[in-house]
């Protein structure tokens, strides 16, 4: 693509055009003169990230950035491997989590006979017995699949186990059999995971430099951050803050900085949003790039990337959307060049069985997934396919600002041990998470099945999966009322209701309705609709449904001359909760007896609301 010289300079005769029609939109929308908007109307259509990062409704070749490098040259923004095989794409890997070293190795080798190409192994209190970690890779041919271990505070045990299998391994080329320890002590110690101290993952690295095969004792786990409620900028700063701990610690030890750098890989989540994700896995390549580059050893930048779909998207209601969730999410993370990829059971969130679905079956989908996408889709055809575009080298760019920012007020704080033993940097974490759930809560950040379009139908959790904690999930408010509706419908067979009392035609009252329903059903509250109303039939419906919970839904103009009466039809019927779908300021004129008791409006904090109406029903 050519670089123009000035591409802020660049005239472009269709954008003005362009403005015109978005100035008349909102015009219309806004209900104002088109000379009421601002000279610039489409930064009312910018969205703010967590980060701060303004995302544009339009990008043109006036955003146009440099080109970046090739990839497997710094910076490695395009990817950190030149010769990857484009016809493998990247690695589709999945814990194998099985309690012994045969049934282990049972599954890691079928898995690799279905479509996986790693191998992740869980070991010690994860899954099979350290001492049993040979009979779990018995048969692997460990040039063809890379191997990481997850195996907490007892990796050391386990890395010597794996070593004797090694030893007896015969190939011509040990550098081609690439392993990962996992040890992750400084992210783990932040998630309160068990794992061994740093001067223990400091002598695995020693020895593993000094292995013949190409082997990373350290993992920086960025999930770890992800899942307590981290921004993208916040989960990649940590994570780079993290790495430059582990090179202040392994280089003070003696070791070179080239061999420090070549002790690290790097994993993180990747989420629905397929262009933040995709912007991620580059912007965390720059990064580490550059603390290279600042180390001295630019060349050595490159660490491997592996993306784990993200456990806080995840739901516990509806959890067949998470197949289309981890569906996105792996794309992103293709396209983004992470080099290994793991997709998450859509059922995580539930304990096993919950839905009476087989493991296999929910694994199967989890791996086909990926499959998909590499041998049908060929995503793993092109390297790099989102460079160019407009959108994803801005964000790239912007994002990767924002973490090295991050990054430094970690610095600033004493460097990321003294930001964890302060609380700084779970208190910024913390804050980003507060936000976001201010934001499910009122219903801006949408999380389909569970604060939109919810399926009250939906069999009720049982007992064990109410209990499980998953992450910082973005739904668990929400479904927190709806375990408190299962619990209702437990005790007293039916669920908790509203009578809906449309007003008028259904062209005046339909959308109200329709906002209404899905309110209440996401805080688990069963609409019943008996149609269009008189305020003379108010009555007879109310004592008809027997709710003690009432929302009236109509156009404004309506609620003028009828909310009024039939509020008091419904007190009159029984009813102790009058609400109204819709301002105060279209009832503003209506006398204290009149009045509804609350209003249920799009800007509401629904959670609060909801939560306040099952109370009231004893829910």
């Amino acid at each position: 693509m050519p670089i123009a010289s000035d591409p802020a300079a660049t005239p472009v005769p269709e954008y003005a055009a362009w403005r015109k029609g978005v100035a008349g939109v909102l015009a219309k929308t806004r209900r104002v003169d088109i000379a009421e908007l601002p000279e610039e109307p489409e930064h009312l259509l910018a969205e703010t990230t967590y980060d701060g990062l303004t995302v544009a409704p339009l990008y043109t070749r006036r955003d146009e950035l440099p080109e970046q490098p090739l990839p497997g040259a710094f910076p490695f923004v395009r990817g950190r491997d030149a010769l990857r095989d484009v016809h493998q794409g990247w690695y589709v890997t999945a814990p194998v989590t099985a309690a012994d070293g045969a049934a282990a190795n049972r599954e890691i080798l079928a898995g690799l006979e279905v479509g996986h190409s790693a191998v992740w192994l869980d070991a010690g209190e994860r899954g099979v017995p350290v001492d049993q970690v040979p009979a779990a890779v018995a048969g692997l041919l460990f040039e063809l699949a890379p191997l990481t271990l997850r195996a907490g505070a007892q990796v050391t045990a386990a890395a010597g186990h794996l070593y004797t299998a090694l030893d007896d391994y015969r190939t011509p080329d040990r550098s081609a059999v690439v392993v990962a320890l996992g040890a992750a002590p400084l992210t783990s110690r932040f998630a309160g995971v068990a794992d061994v101290e740093l001067s223990e993952a400091l002598a695995l690295a020693r020895a593993a430099i000094a292995r013949p095969e190409t082997v990373r004792a350290l993992t920086v786990d960025g999930t770890a951050f992800h899942d307590a409620g981290a921004s993208d900028a916040q989960e990649l700063g940590a994570a780079v803050a993290a790495g430059l701990e582990y090179l202040r610690a392994l280089t003070a030890d003696g070791v070179d900085i080239a061999d420090a750098l070549g002790q690290l890989a790097f994993r993180f989540a990747a989420t629905d949003d397929q262009f933040a994700t995709i912007a991620k896995f580059r912007a965390a390549r720059q990064l580490w790039a550059r603390v290279a580059q600042v180390c001295g050893a630019p060349d050595f930048g490159g660490a491997p990337q592996h993306a784990v779909t993200s456990a806080a998207m995840m739901t516990q209601r509806d959890p067949w959307v998470n197949m289309l969730r981890t569906t996105l999410a792996a794309f992103g993370a293709g396209v983004g060049g992470a080099d290994t990829v793991t997709v998450l059971p859509f059922d995580a969130a539930l304990p096993p069985g919950e839905l009476g679905v087989s493991k296999s079956f929910a694994d199967r989908m989890a791996r086909n997934t990926q499959l998909l996408l590499l041998e049908e889709s060929h995503l793993g055809h092109v390297r790099d396919p989102g460079a160019g575009s407009w959108y994803v080298e801005e964000l790239t760019s912007a994002l990767a600002g924002a973490a090295w920012t991050f990054m430094r007020e970690i610095e600033a704080a004493g460097g990321y041990l003294a930001a964890l033993e302060s609380g700084a940097l779970a208190e910024k974490i913390e804050a980003t998470r507060t936000a976001r759930d201010a934001d499910v809560a009122h219903r801006r950040f949408a999380v389909t099945g569970v604060n939109e379009f919810p399926n009250l139908a939906e069999k009720p959790l049982s007992e064990q999966a109410r209990a499980a904690g998953l992450a910082a999930r973005y739904g668990a408010s929400f479904e927190s009322l709806r375990d408190r509706s299962d619990a209702h419908l437990a005790a007293h067979g039916s669920r908790p209701k509203a009578l809906l009392v449309p007003l008028g035609t259904v062209a005046e009252h339909n959308v109200r309705v329709t906002f209404i329903a899905n309110l209440l059903a996401s805080g688990g509250i069963e609409s019943v609709n008996p149609g269009p109303l008189a305020v003379d039939g108010i009555a007879a419906a109310a004592k008809q449904a027997g709710a003690s919970i009432a929302v009236l839904c109509g156009a404004d103009k309506r609620y003028a001359t009828e909310a009024g009466p039939a509020a008091e039809a419904l007190r009159a019927a029984g009813v102790t909760t009058v609400l109204l779908a819709g301002a105060a300021k279209a009832v503003a004129e209506l006398s204290e007896t009149q009045r509804p008791d609350g209003f249920l409006a799009a800007k509401i904090d629904a959670v609060a609301a909801l939560s306040d109406l099952l109370e009231k029903v004893g829910a």
